[in-house]
């Protein structure tokens, strides 16, 4: 055993810090928790969530502006140059997938504060951007910090089983209605594409009073707590005995294991793959505001409402887009609610069915609509039912896969999974941004359909035909096996 090949001073200083942590937690875990404190807690984890699909959303939203300023000497093709230069965030958002498992060894709460800080102050450094080289400084530590969701673990370690789903999606509903902030600043800070900057300062703001509201009110969960004291409570024989069942391996987390222990088990073997597979319409998610942009600009050129097409799309931008985004976040908000009632009430594969479904019809109409000119409200709606639909889609997936890990593997397998879903997201970068940057943003549409709808249909089959509902799963028991 390596442990028995340790000095007894090392051995010492092992078990002494091992009792520290032991008392730390034991302390966490009898401090009272205030009255109500539930309600409280999906309080500030609304907030909190608000402030990551904001700093998710904003992006997209302004990439048509942001492209066409600070690439403005590339032409018509520089929202397919930005999307192939933004390939170096890359390694950041690699960064964070090593970086999220440690929430198994050291708790949620610290990582729920540090992303929610880190998230905002890429906002403001974005702000204060003047050139491509800081925003793109801004933007990388954006990709590091969103995908760590450590919220949405809060959410699925503390709900009641029963309304997980339920209370899960209401709060995702008013995040997203949150998001309403962006087209609402577009509307009362730009009169001009190229002030777009103005749009990211208040976010910022928001999501740093989010962070230390955090800090003071959060509580660790119950969750993690008792995973954890479990462990450190071991004999070093129970522990060594442990590391050998499948339950109990890798008890401390980490990323490559968690992909290992998930592909020894058929269940999240599946939910990874129906994951990656949806992901090969990737495209769609980082280009619907561009794709709406163009598609209302190309209406205006060709039935000769502007000279050139850089008018129309300057008009587009600060007119029709700014009114379709208002009702985008209603379509995306609508779209959570029923991905959580359907979930609760016919469970999760009903449920990520159900949305995939809402996203491919939501995505034909519109792509269609901006073309022809449909009104913005209608297209505006139709694109966040799409997008939602598809953010639904993944979240009913992480909300499985979660379901389907051990409590000390859980932040891990979550983590892991964007290992895989990489895979699909590739198809889009190596794929689709290319061939934008060669025939134009004009003719991004037709791209994003012949990737998002053999992707899910593919996701469609496999949910359907490979994997096992979740819905009532003991969050405290569940070891992964049940499915095999």
């Amino acid at each position: 055993m390596a442990t028995k090949q340790l000095s007894p001073e090392k051995l010492q200083k092992i078990a002494a810090k091992r009792e520290k942590e032991i008392k730390k937690w034991e302390y966490e875990k009898s401090k009272p928790k205030k009255n109500n404190y539930l309600a409280y807690l999906v309080f500030v984890i609304t907030l909190i969530y608000a402030t990551d699909e904001i700093a998710s959303q904003i992006g997209t939203f302004m990439k048509t502006e942001i492209a066409n300023d600070l690439l403005a000497s590339f032409g018509e093709s520089s929202v397919g140059l930005l999307n192939i230069l933004s390939m170096v965030v890359v390694p950041f958002q690699m960064i964070g997938l090593v970086y999220r498992p440690l929430a198994d060894k050291w708790g949620r709460k610290k990582f729920l504060i540090i992303n929610t800080f880190g998230m905002s102050f890429a906002l403001l450094i974005i702000f204060l951007s003047n050139n491509l080289f800081l925003y793109f400084v801004g933007a990388c530590m954006v990709q590091f910090f969103i995908p760590h969701d450590m919220h949405v673990v809060y959410i699925m370690e503390t709900a009641p089983s029963k309304h997980r789903a339920r209370m899960y999606s209401v709060i995702k509903f008013v995040a997203n209605m949150g998001v309403m902030l962006v087209p609402l600043l577009r509307r009362i800070l730009m009169t001009d594409a190229s002030e777009w900057r103005k749009v990211y300062l208040i976010p910022a703001i928001v999501g740093l009073v989010c962070s230390f509201i955090a800090l003071l009110s959060a509580r660790e969960t119950d969750a993690f707590i008792d995973s954890r004291l479990r462990y450190l409570k071991m004999t070093d024989e129970e522990r060594t005995l442990a590391q050998q069942t499948e339950k109990e391996a890798n008890a401390q987390g980490g990323l490559i294991n968690a992909v290992k222990f998930a592909f020894r088990h058929k269940q999240l073997k599946w939910l990874y793959i129906s994951a990656a597979i949806a992901n090969v319409g990737f495209l769609v998610t980082i280009d619907y505001s561009p794709i709406m942009t163009y598609g209302y600009a190309n209406y205006y050129v060709k039935n000769g409402m502007y000279a050139t097409l850089d008018e129309a799309v300057n008009a587009a931008s600060v007119g029709v887009l700014t009114t379709a985004l208002f009702l985008f976040t209603i379509g995306s908000a609508c779209a959570q609610v029923v991905m959580g009632f359907v979930s609760d009430s016919k469970g999760r594969k009903a449920a990520a069915i159900t949305m995939a479904s809402i996203c491919l019809v939501s995505l034909v109409g519109f792509v269609v609509g901006a073309n022809m000119n449909l009104s913005p409200y209608i297209v505006g709606f139709l694109c966040g039912a799409c997008i939602g639909g598809y953010y639904s889609t993944n979240d009913v997936l992480i909300m499985m896969i979660g379901e389907s890990s051990p409590t000390n593997l859980r932040s891990s397998t979550i983590s892991a999974q964007y290992i895989v879903v990489a895979v699909g997201v590739a198809i889009t970068y190596v794929v689709g941004m290319p061939l934008v940057t060669v025939f134009g943003n004009s003719y991004e549409w037709i791209i994003a359909l012949c990737l998002a709808i053999p992707g899910f249909a593919g996701a469609l089959f496999t949910l359907s035909t490979k994997t096992h509902d979740t819905k009532g799963v003991d969050m405290d028991t569940v070891t992964g096996a049940e499915w095999d």
